[in-house]
């Protein structure tokens, strides 16, 4: 029999000559580190989103909150599921010859690396998508973009997902044992297969397209928020401009700056044709940079909000002891009120309502 085809030891043909060497304490308490603040975090995100549900049932909003409660359950699973097998892989000293003799392991753990990532990014740009529908096309989002609607989406996601993380098991493709030993992904070393080439382009490409597509609605979102700021003399609207804009650059900062190094690594891997200089540290580096974009994600959609930036504004003024804007702009901060100020711009015949209201009133 032909050992190197046989599917128990398709995974194990990295640990022969691995030449990446990790210090075990450090990689152990980077691994419980990250698994302990993303699970922290995103329950704490969860906990807020079912408070804000309570409080806030109205359809314009219940769009934001399916989609943000997706993400987070999604990094919440991602930190429980990844976490664990990591910690387990640490405690049994990486030895995968004993604990995973039909590669059943390697394959559970390569699946939930690819569906845990591309999934928040996937969820990312749609959320992009949802709110640039909302501010540009306030009257369609209210009338089409129902919680029903929402709950689809999210499942064609997800389904999206989980088919890309099955493709290589569908196309009898083991996922690989890494350099490190630590973690199983596709094939990075030696890739000289066109099917190996594949699924880590296809993994850059839909992981760039999402950043791609959130970049640009979020762009879209901010320009119409600039443009209805400075349309809109109401002093309710500024407080949401100021605070959605801010949520949108926090957005796009963290998720390049999380998932590019990871994303440019497996391309470069994938165009090199087995010719690849990225090291066993680089990928491990980069791996640990896309994970912080799960823990980051609650802290962003979701605790980013008007009483965090009402502290920090109080600390920098009482710091600087400058006072540039008015408290009075931050009141009755949600996303619905910024969807209502834009809707009322934007819809027709808005200007002469708002005028003839206080009319209106003073002649009675």
């Amino acid at each position: 029999m032909n050992s190197s085809k046989s599917p128990g030891l398709a995974g194990f043909g990295v640990l022969k000559n691995t030449t990446c060497h990790t210090e075990k304490k450090i990689s152990v308490f980077f691994s419980i580190i990250f698994m302990t603040v993303g699970i922290l975090s995103n329950s704490l995100a969860i906990v807020i989103l079912m408070k804000a549900y309570q409080r806030f049932r109205q359809k314009s909003k219940a769009s934001f909150l399916l989609l943000a409660s997706g993400l987070v359950v999604t990094d919440l699973f991602g930190h429980l599921i990844n976490g664990a097998i990591a910690v387990f892989v640490y405690a049994s000293d990486k030895d995968w010859i004993r604990f995973n003799q039909s590669n059943i392991l390697c394959s559970v753990f390569g699946i939930c690396m690819v569906f845990f990532g591309l999934c928040p990014l996937f969820l990312g740009s749609v959320m992009a998508v949802e709110r640039c529908i909302g501010v540009t096309k306030p009257i369609f989002h209210s009338t089409k973009m129902t919680s029903r609607h929402v709950k689809m989406m999210l499942t064609m996601v997800c389904l999206f997902a989980v088919l890309i993380a099955l493709l290589p098991i569908l196309r009898f493709r083991a996922y690989q044992i890494q350099a490190s030993r630590t973690w199983c992904f596709y094939k990075t070393e030696h890739v000289e297969d066109w099917e190996d080439r594949f699924y880590l382009l296809l993994f850059s490409c839909l992981g760039f397209l999402a950043l791609a597509i959130s970049f640009l609605c979020n762009a879209v979102t901010g320009i119409t928020l600039l443009r209805v700021k400075f349309k809109s003399q109401q002093r309710q609207g500024r407080s949401h401009h100021f605070e959605m804009i801010i949520q949108l650059l926090a957005i796009m900062c963290v998720s390049c700056i999380c998932w590019s190094p990871f994303l440019v690594t497996m391309a470069r891997i994938g165009i090199s044709e087995g010719r690849s200089k990225e090291t066993c540290e680089t990928i491990l580096f980069a791996l640990r940079m896309a994970t912080w974009n799960q823990i980051l994600d609650p802290w962003v959609y979701i605790l980013l909000r008007k009483a965090v930036l009402r502290n920090l504004y109080k600390i920098t003024s009482g710091c600087c002891g400058v006072h540039v804007i008015n408290l009075h702009m931050w009141e009755l901060s949600s996303i619905k009120n910024s969807l209502k100020v834009a809707a009322i711009s934007e819809s027709p015949g808005s200007s002469k309502q708002i005028n003839l209201q206080p009319l209106s009133s003073m002649g009675q």
